[in-house]
């Protein structure tokens, strides 16, 4: 019998949407830089904030309410963070995000989450999210930074070059099912590896090999 998922994988996109951390310290200092890094609209309630996050309000990055948390703190916002160290205040806010139907994280607390936050390794726009549902984060942690030595910057840049080449392939009315066999082509071939070692003549080289004249790297990206 095949074991149901305990999570259901989503990337979300909260560019704009209005994200609440409760908790000012290392912790939720880390999950507002997070947070910051997608765009989100941060507000961050908390007592005794890091310096990071005075700094961030003095930039007008974040918005800070110097303060114990209120459960009408949540009205607005599309998820919630609690990131405290006081085990009843960090149910309480769960409590109130499940009657308000936001999504809410409680920092190594998954009992009382309905959603989990995974280890991430990101290179541009890639973005490899590792999860063990919540039981080993030090396992996650490791498979993180495992990963992170295979996967490099040139994947971001990789992953620029085929962005801009399929915007040219579109622009000239190619089909898109005839894109697949270029774009495994050029995934199977030694491009990465290429424009690691930042060989723009052999990169153009491929290039043209594939996919034929006007597919320069210098013009591309």
């Amino acid at each position: 019998m095949q074991q149901i998922m305990k999570y259901y994988p989503i990337h979300l996109h909260i560019k704009n949407r209005n994200c609440l951390i409760v908790g000012g310290g290392a912790v939720g200092t880390r999950k507002v830089n997070t947070l910051l890094e997608c765009g989100a609209r941060v507000t961050v309630v908390s007592p005794d904030p890091t310096p990071q996050l005075d700094r961030l309000v003095s930039e007008g990055s974040i918005a800070l309410k110097k303060r114990a948390y209120r459960s009408d703190d949540l009205t607005g916002m599309f998820l919630v963070i609690g990131a405290t160290d006081d085990e009843t205040l960090n149910r309480q806010i769960s409590k109130d995000a499940e009657r308000a139907q936001i999504l809410c994280n409680i920092a190594d607390r998954p009992e009382v989450c309905n959603f989990i936050l995974p280890s991430i390794v990101r290179r541009g726009d890639l973005v490899i999210t590792i999860s063990t549902s919540g039981k080993s984060p030090a396992l996650a942690k490791h498979l993180r930074q495992k990963l992170e030595t295979r996967f490099g910057r040139e994947y971001a840049d990789f992953l620029l070059l085929m962005g801009a080449i399929r915007q040219k392939l579109l622009s000239q009315a190619h089909e898109p099912e005839a894109h697949k066999a270029l774009f495994n082509q050029l995934i199977e071939s030694d491009l990465i590896q290429l424009m690691q070692a930042g060989k723009t003549e052999e990169i153009n080289s491929l290039l043209y090999k594939i996919l034929g004249d006007g597919y320069k790297i210098e013009t591309l990206l």
